[in-house]
């Protein structure tokens, strides 16, 4: 039996978060991320995250030898999130475009985060959430990126990849130094990614109160 490639079948939760959500009992992915919970499933963001962006970071070739021969396929780095408060990133692989765009989108909404956002630059002092609160490092593969937090209207000062990665995840003013092999595309995204995961887990002034 066919299925039409224009007909969306309906989703079935596989997971107790997931049949949560799809009764409505939690309504937020705040909750979820607040309890360390992980996502296992893309469509508990696509109903928590209505209108959430995907953006592809990277698209290369690649090849890996087989006993049938050379196996060359595609591989998509892509990056979604809400513009606000939410990002994640994600890789994925297929003979087409298509599945291994699918593929990247879904692994970076399995990897979605909150973005930490404050007003953490001396030059600054406005107390507006539109950069970070304080300096944090990320790393993966050979590259390693420190972001610092910047003043209002300085806008992301960093390569495409920041730009596309910081704003989905609502960051307006952030500076951006790397180092490493960063012309790879896709350790860059994610050693941002990874750098916005340790800010989550960063024990800020503003945490003493109370």
């Amino acid at each position: 039996m066919y299925e039409d490639a224009g007909v969306e079948r309906e989703w079935v939760p596989k997971t107790w978060v997931g049949r949560l959500v799809a009764e409505g009992k939690i309504k937020s992915l705040e909750e979820i991320l607040r309890r360390g919970i992980p996502i296992q499933e893309p469509e508990i963001v696509d109903i928590l995250v209505p209108g959430i962006k995907e953006e592809v970071v990277e698209v290369i070739r690649v090849q890996r030898q087989t006993d049938a021969g050379e196996l060359t396929q595609l591989r998509v780095v892509a990056a979604v999130g809400d513009g606000m408060n939410y990002v994640g990133v994600g890789k994925g692989k297929g003979k087409e475009f298509n599945i291994a765009l699918a593929d990247a989108v879904r692994n970076a909404k399995l990897n979605l985060i909150k973005v930490r956002k404050g007003c953490g630059s001396w030059e600054c002092g406005c107390g507006r959430p539109h950069s970070i609160a304080a300096a944090v490092t990320g790393a993966s593969g050979s590259v390693r990126v420190t972001l610092l937090p910047a003043p209002r209207k300085l806008g992301i000062v960093g390569n495409e990849t920041a730009k596309i990665v910081l704003g989905l995840g609502g960051l307006q003013d952030v500076r951006v130094f790397s180092k490493g092999h960063t012309r790879n595309r896709m350790n860059y995204a994610f050693a941002l990614h990874d750098a916005l995961r340790n800010l989550l887990v960063m024990n800020l002034p503003q945490d003493w109160r109370g």
